[in-house]
């Protein structure tokens, strides 16, 4: 049985769903980043895991079967390894949002959620991951 916590972002409901509710998944873009609160984190640095899932209608690029009609996913992961590898920010949520904001700059996309894990925190107790997930949606 899925628990909340395998079902992955939350799908968008109501006017800004894309229509059919398409969407592209990039699962697993790793980089390695100087992301963090603590001094040691900014000093040391780790990696950062980002899963990406953006919805846009695929009908265009479907019918073509042109690259130009949807998003270039090579492309778009090595932005996304440019942010992880780019300017510290403190907070997970920061990074994440500057990776949304990148995302929606395509204007076919309508909606996108992206995750950002930090798999090698240190923590005073033994945790697996610790990730943060934001969901925004294009303004037009």
């Amino acid at each position: 049985m899925e628990t909340p916590a395998d079902a992955g972002p939350p799908t968008p409901t109501g006017p800004d769903r894309p229509v059919g509710g398409d969407r592209i998944d990039l699962v697993g873009i790793t980089g390695y980043g100087y992301h963090g609160f603590y001094p040691a984190e900014r000093r040391q640095g780790q990696r950062f895991v980002v899963d990406l899932r953006c919805w846009l209608d695929l009908s265009p690029a479907a019918a073509t079967d042109d690259l130009a009609e949807t998003i270039d996913y090579a492309g778009l992961a090595a932005a996304v390894v440019g942010d992880i590898e780019g300017e510290p920010v403190d907070l997970l949520e920061t990074l994440a949002t500057r990776i949304a904001d990148r995302c929606l700059h395509d204007r076919r996309v309508r909606q996108v959620a992206v995750t950002v894990h930090k798999p090698d925190v240190q923590m005073p107790v033994p945790v697996a991951d610790v990730a943060v997930t934001v969901q925004r949606s294009a303004d037009r």
